[in-house]
């Protein structure tokens, strides 16, 4: 990896918490609602753009700017992957509360990353 993307281990605290808690919060909701279709998405999606706007003030990324990544991004990644999981086992109870689970948590993770590696490279471009 090229060492001026690396973030700074303060960067990288500051994008763990963000992105393991809002995991976490977001493998809560979907296990909780799995039976129900389509319920977490009105949690989880909002749950993504505070993600991604709390990244962007990490590395100083305008609000603005910040604001149009999380809505393109969220709201595809948490449309595509909840359908996946709801199709699949959704429907099953406790089985589908895990995968439920497992698949928001997954999704946060790697959406969290990929805007945190992103919004870093943003941050030197601005430089």
């Amino acid at each position: 990896m090229d060492q001026e993307l690396m973030m700074t281990p303060l960067q990288q605290r500051k994008c763990r918490r963000i992105i393991h808690g809002s995991a976490l919060i977001g493998g809560l909701v979907a296990s909780g609602l799995a039976q129900i279709p389509a319920s977490d998405n009105v949690i989880l999606v909002p749950l993504e753009i505070m993600m991604v706007i709390g990244l962007g003030s990490v590395f100083h990324i305008r609000l603005r700017h910040s604001y149009r990544t999380s809505l393109v991004l969220t709201t595809a990644a948490t449309m595509i992957g909840r359908a996946v999981s709801e199709f699949l086992f959704g429907w099953i109870p406790v089985l589908g509360n895990v995968f439920d689970a497992i698949t928001a948590i997954a999704i946060i993770e790697v959406l969290g990353w990929a805007v945190a590696r992103e919004f870093k490279r943003l941050d030197i471009s601005l430089k």
